[in-house]
């Protein structure tokens, strides 16, 4: 029996977690929210991992207000980066591999084409900064790690983009969204499914990987597919990010190549319109 912990657990991704945990034996699932382990105090942590005796860390927790971050700059790298530190030396101290969500933030959306692990991070706002400073930490405390980037998270739990979409519909004809950003949605349960997988397949090819749904589009494709089979017609107007200021700058291009996770754990991740269209059938 292997003793996983995860950390954040009260968000959308601890929350699939929970859902398909009774599909895996042999894995004794942990969890934890800000008010039972912070991660950014190293004592709590240390007394937490010997007292359970951890073998795999799933890091949910992290500072996700990306607007909100521009201004708490200090409590955004406090979770992103120094609890990612502190994970990652108790990992190393208790002999335990550590699984750490990051995300395609810490790129600057100049490439024209999905990014590949081995491009370098140019972060263009606080949120993606704090991020990647979280995984410069891992690398350079911590051998036994998984660093997973990853976009557009969604799902029928916690808050995100697919769930403001809805509730704008219930009281609006029409909705504007960003139309000159690209990425790729990722569904929350698809993404549970491959941490969980990461550790059935007792993998030691640590590193960064990238894990979307396959394709791509803009917030107002995501939009335009998310209210398709609504109960009413919704207009969905594109508007540029210069009609829709916000405190951070978001990348133009964040979508990310999924070859590696692909070939390494022999995965093929659906499309993200057929994602998205189980989720809202399901919810």
């Amino acid at each position: 029996m292997r003793n996983v912990l995860v950390t954040g657990s009260g968000g959308q991704l601890g929350s699939c977690i929970k859902d398909i945990e009774k599909q895996y034996e042999g894995l004794n699932i942990i969890y934890t929210n800000y008010q039972e382990l912070d991660i950014s105090d190293l004592s709590q942590i240390e007394v937490f991992f010997k007292s359970n005796q951890i073998d795999y860390c799933i890091n949910c927790a992290g500072y996700t207000a990306v607007d909100k971050a521009e201004t708490e700059a200090d409590k955004a790298f406090e979770t992103n980066a120094t609890g990612a530190k502190n994970l990652a030396s108790i990992c190393s101290e208790q002999g335990a591999v550590l699984i750490h969500i990051s995300t395609d933030f810490v790129f600057d959306g100049q490439k024209t084409e999905p990014y590949k692990e081995s491009d370098i991070p140019n972060p263009i706002n606080v949120y993606g900064a704090s991020k990647l400073k979280g995984e410069v930490e891992i690398q350079k405390t911590l051998k036994e790690h998984f660093i997973i980037r990853t976009s557009w998270l969604y799902s029928e739990h916690g808050n995100n983009f697919m769930k403001t979409m809805l509730r704008l519909a219930e009281t609006r004809d029409e909705i504007s969204v960003v139309s000159d950003q690209i990425g790729v949605p990722t569904n929350a349960n698809d993404l549970s499914t491959f941490l969980i997988e990461i550790i059935t397949s007792s993998s030691n090819n640590f590193g960064v990987y990238h894990y979307s749904n396959e394709g791509q589009t803009s917030w107002y494709g995501f939009a335009k597919a998310i209210l398709e089979p609504y109960k009413r017609p919704i207009f969905v107007i594109p508007i540029s990010s210069r009609e829709y200021p916000t405190a951070a700058t978001r990348p133009k291009n964040s979508a990310l190549n999924i070859e590696k996770a692909k070939k390494e754990f022999n995965i093929q991740p659906p499309k993200w319109e057929i994602s998205l269209k189980k989720v809202i059938e399901n919810r």
